[in-house]
């Protein structure tokens, strides 16, 4: 089926390697959190509502969905190169659509050009780490790679918070531009071809397993329990600006504090989970951080309709929810993978899909709901986390018999 993987020069397999991948696998983050400080600017500028600007968001989320599903097999049949290349290219030309977009719907469709640009990237940086290694060095190659999850939700706001005010919101996409122009440089001088030789199976054997795959309650249902987890951490992204910068007076280069302190204690908990997992089973750990994400987004509810606490009464519902997630999505990625290992990469590809999917679909009805208050937001944020707790009883009950 398979050749052996080309041998690697000690330069690719060094810190050069680990920092494009991690900047490739960075692209999701960075462009969603760095101009979200720019929402009420961005309306401003355009002449549009809060509910439109905050539906570029949603199609960026739809973009990466859509552009991982198919990135996947493109870069199995083609290689991991050509394809990041395309990619790469067509997310600066994507970036340089939204820097010169003259209305909210052309600033939209060009955020979903970003996204199947960027999504290529993501899908690449997780395929490399597969060719180059496997087991225990495979998992710590990723760990360092995920850092950047992390990272990214910290200092994007703040520098695009900086951007806004030094030149303006369309000179962050300007500065997307430049970062894909970057990568792409670093990809053509750093990145060998990592993908092994194929055999020419049929197309349409991924999307056949893709489909497969969905129908398993094994997988399903830890599958939604990440999906709607995450979907609420959107709902949040989505209405944040809104809620901290226009309701409640948050200047936009201060937002990104409130912002990195969640990404922060998201930071945290993943590192606490290592901890916890030597203690208890993973569905145990799951369970129960899907109840404290519930419980912090019925809080939040409860703040957003009373206005008991104000501000930092939806910051710190926000925070306990945000949090929760370190503990939920590698949990949850974990177990769903559990029993796909002969098609871990096409499982992998559908998990991220289905995250994204149910992310644009959480972003689209925050912003279809506006009202003006900060009730869309956290009734957006309390569904998902609901939602996510009944999927968890799918896998109870394919695991019964």
């Amino acid at each position: 089926m398979t050749t052996a993987t080309p041998k690697l020069s000690r330069s690719t397999e060094g810190p050069g390697l680990i920092i494009l991948l991690g900047a490739l696998i960075g692209f999701g983050p960075l462009s969603i959190d760095m101009y979200l400080p720019a929402f009420p600017s961005i309306g401003e500028s355009l002449h549009a509502t809060a509910g439109e600007v905050e539906r570029t968001l949603a199609t960026f989320f739809a973009g990466l969905a859509v552009g991982q599903l198919l990135s996947g097999p493109v870069s199995d049949r083609f290689g991991r190169t050509k394809p990041l290349y395309a990619g790469l290219l067509l997310y600066v030309l994507g970036s340089i659509g939204c820097a010169t977009a003259p209305s909210a719907e052309v600033l939209a469709a060009c955020r979903f050009v970003q996204a199947l640009g960027g999504s290529v990237g993501m899908v690449t940086s997780r395929a490399v780490v597969r060719d180059l290694h496997s087991g225990a060095a495979a998992a710590r190659m990723m760990s360092r790679l995920v850092l950047v999850m992390g990272l990214a939700p910290v200092l994007a706001p703040l520098l695009g918070g900086w951007v806004l005010r030094a030149a303006g919101w369309r000179a962050i996409f300007g500065s997307h531009a430049v970062i894909g122009l970057i990568a792409l440089g670093a990809a053509f001088a750093i990145l060998p071809e990592t993908a092994p030789a194929r055999s020419g199976a049929p197309r349409s054997r991924p999307f056949q397993a893709m489909w497969g795959i969905t129908k398993a309650p094994d997988f399903l249902g830890p599958a939604l329990a990440a999906g709607l987890s995450q979907a609420g951490m959107f709902a949040y992204i989505s209405g944040s600006p809104f809620v901290f910068i226009t309701l409640h007076g948050v200047k936009p280069e201060h937002f990104g504090w409130f912002f990195g302190a969640n990404a922060a204690g998201l930071v945290a908990v993943s590192q606490l989970n290592h901890w916890l997992l030597a203690r208890a089973s993973p569905e145990r750990v799951l369970k129960q951080a899907v109840r404290i994400a519930a419980l912090a987004g019925l809080a939040l509810v409860a703040v957003a309709a009373t206005g008991f606490g104000g501000l930092w009464g939806i910051a710190l519902s926000l925070f306990v929810f945000v949090s929760s997630l370190g503990a939920i999505t590698p949990n949850a990625t974990a177990l769903a993978m559990e029993q796909h290992a002969k098609q871990a990469g096409i499982a992998s590809a559908v998990l991220g899909a289905l995250q994204f999917l149910l992310a644009a679909g959480a972003s689209a009805a925050v912003s279809a709901s506006h009202d003006g208050t900060a009730r869309p937001m956290g009734l957006g944020v309390a569904i998902a986390a609901l939602l996510a707790l009944a999927a968890l009883g799918l896998t109870k009950r394919a695991r019964r018999p």
